[in-house]
């Protein structure tokens, strides 16, 4: 099965700032694995997958209580980091494969998980082969981290500099709302008539970063990394200056993290 060369190309974007994703990205509140856990009913021997596991920031809750993983990712400077944080830990094992590409073992695992990842597959692709390699009764728990609307001061004052910047670029305040896009995927997930017992969880937190911290955060989206140099350094410059200016150097950066959990159907 061949992968689109887009997503090859952004899989190396992310590559690229292995450092900085395992050093910046946010990472998960601990409530939202123990849902996981809870909510799929996964046994203490129980085996998970675990689709563009990263430098493994999801991968640790469930590691640390045991459970068998199998993680897939296609950034080989990713999971260098991920193999040496893990070399402890007997039962994960790594795989350097887009899922598209990936040779599935049917019914082979009690859970499927992918930590903001999931959307880079083909809703079609993804789905279908989640539901061959779950077992019966198993669970896919897909979440992402999302910018909880209202925005916030900052957000909007960086958005100034976006708009200057990169006036091609849509606003985010004139796209669709937090709540819009956490049903969006749950819409895909039903027409495709593979999974039931649907559950949506929401999670609202913070993070604080310094100027550096934030410059680098940015640094792991791919849209960002795909910016020609001269314009990426011009819209950096901007946000610091307003971090430094406006917010002494330090801003709190509000997260939602939603969960989608569901069951394979009988």
């Amino acid at each position: 099965m061949s992968v689109n060369p887009r997503k090859i190309s952004l899989g190396e974007v992310f590559d690229r700032s292995a450092s900085y994703y395992d050093e910046v990205r946010p990472g998960y509140p601990e409530e939202l694995f123990e849902d996981i856990i809870s909510l799929s009913g996964i046994p203490d021997d129980g085996r998970i997958i675990e689709i563009g596991c990263g430098t493994g920031q999801a991968t640790l809750p469930f590691a640390q209580k045991g459970y068998e993983i199998l993680c897939i990712d296609m950034g080989k400077n990713l999971l260098n980091i991920a193999r040496k944080k893990f070399s402890g830990y007997q039962k994960v094992k790594f795989v350097n494969s887009s899922f598209e590409d990936w040779a599935p073992e049917h019914e082979a695992f009690d859970l499927l998980i992918s930590a903001t990842a999931f959307h880079w597959i083909d809703p079609k692709i993804g789905f279908m082969k989640a539901a061959k390699i779950v077992r019966k009764n198993g669970y896919i728990a897909l979440f992402w981290n999302l910018h909880p609307t209202p925005y916030t001061d900052f957000f909007k004052d960086i958005q100034k500099v976006y708009q200057k910047v990169l006036p091609e670029w849509k606003n985010p305040s004139e796209g669709p709302s937090t709540e819009e896009k956490v049903k969006e995927l749950k819409d895909k997930m039903d027409l495709l008539n593979l999974f039931e017992d649907f559950k949506v969880r929401k999670y609202y937190w913070d993070r604080q970063y310094s100027t550096i911290e934030y410059i680098k955060l940015l640094e792991t989206y791919s849209d960002h990394r795909s910016l020609k140099e001269d314009r990426r350094r011009v819209l950096y410059e901007g946000i610091r200056d307003i971090i430094d200016s406006n917010y002494g150097g330090v801003i709190l950066r509000p997260y939602l993290s939603v969960l989608y959990i569901a069951k394979k159907k009988s």
